[in-house]
């Protein structure tokens, strides 16, 4: 059994290689595209086509998946709404969506993003923990945003430093219940487990080294949006911070925000989004940055907010 996925060539890939296109619309490795073009898998307004094959804006391109869960665990899966932002022989940068782990864990059978690159054909590092090799960062389930995960053993071992070290870039914006004062500030404050909830973290004495600094960027009735960057990679870091100063992340009731307001705005977890990711390249040396957009749903609660 196979699953067929349709889509249209946008304007921005005409003229792009049948592997790169559909890699780029469905977050499929390249190898994987051309393993699907050889099968003949993949079709252009009707007929097959190889991978090297030239694609059109508004060509309808076709592509048979195999079925996943024919016979087989659940995992590896293609996980629906991953998009791959960058992918070369050392690492691969992803736009995580809402609802998808960064990797496997006890209590959480949903998605992940390991899972997904396994089910798509790309080859992770072997470095790290068993559930999560190639994994140098992790988003939360309900957070949204960029990640990037290493290809090879050597971009792991020096991305790992680099997240040590603090000289990865890390931009998120978030949406807090009402107006921080002052509008631009640092929070230096240690987090640790929450001594009454194993779910929760909390800024607390003898926690962890942690420090988040803040800038507003627009400030509306009840709510205003930051730009966040962090030194540290606390679990929850930021959600913990903006509720330690009394302006939780909207739509975040874990942490205190008000569950009326997420209503109000059509939101069913936090507004926060990790929109820039900046580090060196660990093979090449030269500087790379990866954006992302917001996506639909705090798209749509941001507009609300500035219509008032």
């Amino acid at each position: 059994m196979s699953e067929s996925k349709t889509v249209l060539v946008p304007d921005g890939l005409e003229g792009e290689r049948v592997d790169a296109a559909v890699a780029r619309m469905l977050g499929l490795s390249r190898s994987k595209v051309a393993d699907l073009a050889a099968s003949g898998a993949v079709r252009v307004d009707g007929a097959p086509a190889a991978k090297s094959d030239r694609v059109l804006a508004g060509s309808l391109l076709e592509v048979d998946l195999p079925d996943q869960r024919a016979g087989v665990p659940v995992t590896p899966q293609v996980v629906a709404g991953v998009r791959i932002i960058h992918d070369d022989d050392h690492i691969v940068v992803v736009d995580k969506p809402v609802g998808v782990a960064a990797h496997p864990s006890l209590g959480w059978d949903g998605p992940s993003v390991t899972e997904h690159l396994a089910g798509a054909g790309f080859r992770i590092s072997t470095s790290g923990a068993p559930e999560r090799q190639g994994v140098v960062q992790r988003l939360d389930v309900g957070t949204s945003g960029l990640m990037v995960l290493a290809k090879s053993e050597r971009a792991y071992t020096v991305l790992k430093q680099a997240f040590r070290d603090r000289t990865v870039d890390k931009t998120y914006h978030t949406l807090v219940q009402g107006h921080p004062d002052p509008f631009e500030g640092t929070i230096d404050a240690p987090i640790g487990r929450h001594p009454g909830a194993d779910y929760k973290m909390a800024v607390m004495a003898g926690g962890r080294h942690s420090v988040t600094h803040y800038t507003t960027l627009e400030a509306h009735r009840g709510a205003s949006l930051l730009e966040v960057k962090l030194e540290t990679g606390r679990t929850h870091q930021i959600r913990v911070h903006m509720a330690a100063i009394k302006h939780p992340c909207v739509g975040d009731p874990t942490y205190g925000a008000n569950p009326k307001l997420a209503a109000e705005l059509g939101l069913i977890r936090q507004w926060l989004h990790a929109v820039r990711l900046g580090f060196v390249h660990p093979a090449t040396g030269d500087y790379v940055e990866y954006a992302s957009d917001y996506p639909d749903d705090l798209q749509q609660a941001l507009e609300l907010v500035r219509a008032g």
